[in-house]
């Protein structure tokens, strides 16, 4: 429960939180997981598996707008929650898989609290973005309203592999 109540506090764009998670423990869903996941069988070894996901729902219907609360509580001035406001009914009108796009980096934010907190218990964790989306959703009959985001399994590491090259700091800083 740490790691998804890490999840709980990340900040999202307006205080919408989109995420949702699917907590998967047994060997048949995380078999079928995995499969959804082109066949990377390691996911169905993990204890756990996160299905990490946007829910569209509100977005879609305009009921979602945390942005109100936080004017509310002087967090936010009115002419930026106008703004936004503004943004938010004109998203009803976007295309779902862009708007999606840009519902998922919320997500994103919420999945990287989950793996820095695992950390804190010397678990181990691997984002899967390869993966087929219907076939999830199939699984668990979900519509679309779920939008997935990454599989996440997490589990003690079982090896100690050497570190990845990086850009040095040089490489990532624009002039």
């Amino acid at each position: 429960m740490s790691l998804l109540e890490a999840a709980r506090l990340a900040p999202s764009g307006s205080n919408a939180q989109p995420w949702r998670f699917k907590v998967v423990k047994d060997g048949e869903t995380k078999l079928k997981l995995s499969q959804a996941a082109y066949n990377q069988l390691f996911i169905a070894d993990a204890p756990v598996v996160l299905v990490c996901c946007a829910d569209m729902k509100g977005y879609l219907d305009g009921t979602v707008s945390g942005i109100q609360d936080l004017g509310k509580i002087g967090a936010v001035e009115d002419r930026i929650k106008d703004i936004i406001l503004k943004r938010v009914s004109n998203m009803n009108t976007e295309a779902v898989q862009q708007l999606g796009d840009r519902i998922t980096l919320n997500v994103a934010i919420a999945v990287e609290h989950i793996v820095l907190r695992a950390l804190d218990f010397s678990l181990g964790s691997c984002w899967i973005r390869l993966v087929d989306e219907q076939m999830v959703k199939d699984i668990f009959n979900w519509d679309n309203n779920i939008r997935v985001v990454a599989l996440l399994p997490i589990g003690y590491p079982a090896e100690s592999p050497p570190p990845r090259k990086r850009l040095k700091l040089e490489g990532i800083i624009i002039d």
